[in-house]
Formats: C-alpha cells, sequence, structure tokens
C-alpha cells in the first residue's frame, strides 16, 4: 500500500469568519480520501494560537444558534523552525512534548486577515512546505478590495466605480464626502476592503444611510470601500489553477437569485435564511458562457493567481463585471466553488484531492 500523503488542516484563525473557516475544516474533514490523506487538524484560536484540533465533523457544523470554534485547550502545534524538515511537534499543556510527523502538505481553509492574505502562506514559504491555495501576493490582492479592483482595471476588466476611503476623510468636509458618494450614483455598496462573506457589508439607498454604513465598515478594516451599486444577473464561477502552466481551468457558472433579501448577505450564505435562490448550471448563452469564461481567467492571471479562487461577477447591460476574486472560497459542501465543480463532474473529494496535488 502506498504511503498516505499527510495534510496539516489549517483553520479557524483571527478574522470575524473564524467560525465559516470552521465549518468548512468540518466539510474537508468529513469527505477527504482517508486512503490517500491522513489529516492533522491544527486550530487556530481567536488570539492566534496554534492548537492540536479533534477529527471530527460533527464538531465544526454549521449551527446558528451554537457557531463552530476553536478552542484553546492549553496545546500548542509548532512548525519546523527551517526547510530542512518538515515535522510538526505539539507541546501539551503539562509541557512535555510530542512529534506530530512529518507534514507533506498545508491545507490552509482560513478566511479572511491573518489566513487568507498571505500572511500564513508567507509562513510556509519561509519553511519551504507546500500549501493549497494562492501564493502570497496572489492571496494579499486578493483579500484587498481596493487593489485587486486596481490591478483588474489595469488588465482590462471591468469592475465598479468606487472610491476608497480612511477615518480620516470622515473628519473633513462631510459635504466633500458626500459629493464624492453622490457621483457615484445611489444606490452604493460600503464594504470593508479587507474582509469576506460580507461581513459588514451595506447597500445604501441615499445619502441618509450612509454614515451608518461607514461605521458598520470601519469596525471591520481601516479602509473602507464605497462602490456604485451594479444592476445585472450576479454569476460565480470556480476557477482551478493549471498542472502544466497551462491556462487555469473553470467551472460551471452558478447563478445568486435574491428575491427576498437586500443582498446575498452573510445570513444567506451561510445561515440559510430566506429570499435567496443559488442556481447551477446558470443558463447563458454559448458566447456569453465564453465571454464569462475568459473573463475569469483573465482576473486570475491579473493576481497571479494559483490554486483556486472563485470570480464573482455581474452580466450587465455593458458586460461583464467583476466584483471581486476569492482566493480562499467557501468551501462547505453546500458553497457555490465545490458545488459548480461537482456540475463540472468533479465531485468534492475529487477537489479536494486535485487542491492537495496542486499544492505539491
Amino acid at each position: 500500500m502506498a504511503e498516505k500523503t499527510r495534510v496539516a488542516l489549517v483553520f479557524g484563525g483571527r478574522s470575524s469568519e473564524h467560525s465559516i473557516s470552521c465549518a468548512t475544516a468540518g466539510g474537508v474533514l468529513g469527505a477527504i480520501d482517508r486512503e490517500r490523506y491522513e489529516v492533522v487538524p491544527v486550530g487556530v484560536t481567536r488570539e492566534g494560537a496554534f492548537v492540536l484540533e479533534r477529527d471530527d465533523p460533527a464538531a465544526y457544523a454549521l449551527d446558528p444558534e451554537d457557531l463552530p470554534e476553536v478552542r484553546d485547550d492549553g496545546s500548542r502545534v509548532l512548525w519546523p523552525d527551517s526547510t530542512t524538515h518538515h515535522e510538526l511537534t505539539v507541546r501539551r499543556p503539562d509541557g512535555t512534548t510530542d512529534s506530530l510527523g512529518r507534514i507533506d502538505v498545508a491545507f490552509p481553509i482560513l478566511h479572511g486577515p491573518w489566513g487568507e492574505d498571505g500572511t500564513i502562506q508567507g509562513l510556509f514559504e519561509l519553511i519551504g512546505l507546500p500549501y493549497v491555495g494562492n501564493g502570497v501576493l496572489a492571496s494579499a490582492m486578493g483579500m484587498d478590495k481596493h487593489f485587486t479592483k486596481t490591478v483588474l482595471q489595469a488588465a482590462g476588466v471591468l469592475v465598479a466605480p468606487w472610491i476608497t476611503l480612511q477615518r480620516a476623510d470622515l473628519t473633513g468636509d462631510p459635504t466633500f464626502l458626500r459629493r464624492r458618494v453622490a457621483a457615484l450614483g445611489y444606490p452604493v455598496f460600503v464594504k470593508p476592503a479587507r474582509a469576506g462573506s460580507s461581513v459588514g457589508v451595506s447597500k445604501v439607498e441615499d445619502p441618509e444611510g450612509l454614515d451608518r454604513a461607514l461605521e458598520v465598515a470601519f469596525q471591520e478594516d481601516s479602509r473602507v470601500l464605497v462602490e456604485r451599486g451594479v444592476v445585472g444577473r450576479e454569476l460565480e464561477i470556480g476557477v482551478l489553477g493549471s498542472r502544466t502552466g497551462g491556462a487555469a481551468r473553470t467551472s460551471a457558472v452558478g447563478e445568486i437569485l435574491v428575491t427576498g433579501r437586500e443582498f446575498y448577505d452573510f445570513e444567506a450564505k451561510y445561515l440559510d435564511a430566506p429570499g435567496v435562490d443559488l442556481v447551477c448550471p446558470a443558463t447563458l448563452g454559448d458566447g456569453e458562457q465564453l465571454d464569462l469564461e475568459r473573463t475569469a481567467q483573465r482576473a486570475f492571471e491579473a493576481i497571479d493567481g494559483r490554486g483556486l479562487a472563485r470570480v464573482d461577477l455581474f452580466l450587465t447591460e455593458e458586460g461583464f463585471v467583476v466584483n471581486e476574486i476569492n482566493t480562499m472560497p467557501g468551501f462547505t459542501p453546500v458553497s457555490m466553488f465545490p458545488r459548480c465543480w461537482q456540475e463540472s463532474g468533479l465531485s468534492y473529494p475529487d477537489l479536494i484531492a486535485e487542491l492537495v496535488e496542486l499544492a505539491r
């Protein structure tokens, strides 16, 4: 029997998306092929401690009444101290230390800052450990909506008009600020520059709602985007890097149909709130399908993507407008990214295996 590939599954983290990351971990733990892979679950507490977690998918179920969380049990997982070995160790609460064995691949399923933004990717680069997903540059760029839009615009990809604000902008002439926002045209969306899962996002229909929306967004980040609302079909497509250096691969297209909510918010994404239907595959014309795939590939290449991403777009009268790129998209079994790949013939367990093999 071939030796199993040993995977360090890293989840939790310091961001506001901590519980979503834990739910993703539950999905991966339940689906990964145990004949091929041995998993070492490494949780990251909200304070940033690496702890040895349970290999139990049920422990991370996404229950709206009791969201999953990595709790500090006093253990500490210690990463290799150089590129000369890839052995993980754990220091127990009583001070004793045990080896967790060699790790072949790290699989960071962290969402948001301090995980999806290039920080933990930098750690893995420093110790020479292969890891699933995008590199430092693409992760950092994809996490920051301002720089994503700046780079995509330079690459000829359509994005919604926007302005980026810091708190200092709120202390200046309020009339000037309101003129800048009004120039975009209401409604606008107010978003933290570096947060995901629609955390801190508000739709603002008129100037009266702007101050409250800015305050909500600034609670998540020191920089905030105000973006013109885009009218069009809301579509998502999965992207996988190539093993041979060729063009990135694209999945079936999913569509988000918002019927009873202002927009596709956190509750609709993860807590099964009503008012949103997810359709996959979406119905598109042949020319539209090809144009969308090429737009997603161009966006992925523009940020120097590798591994995986989900590209979110609007189909408007002017064409496809990229909303954002998620370099570690929602990855629970019912999330849009794996669902679109399932429609393309790649099952959830096979998708996990493909990502691990791409990392290797």
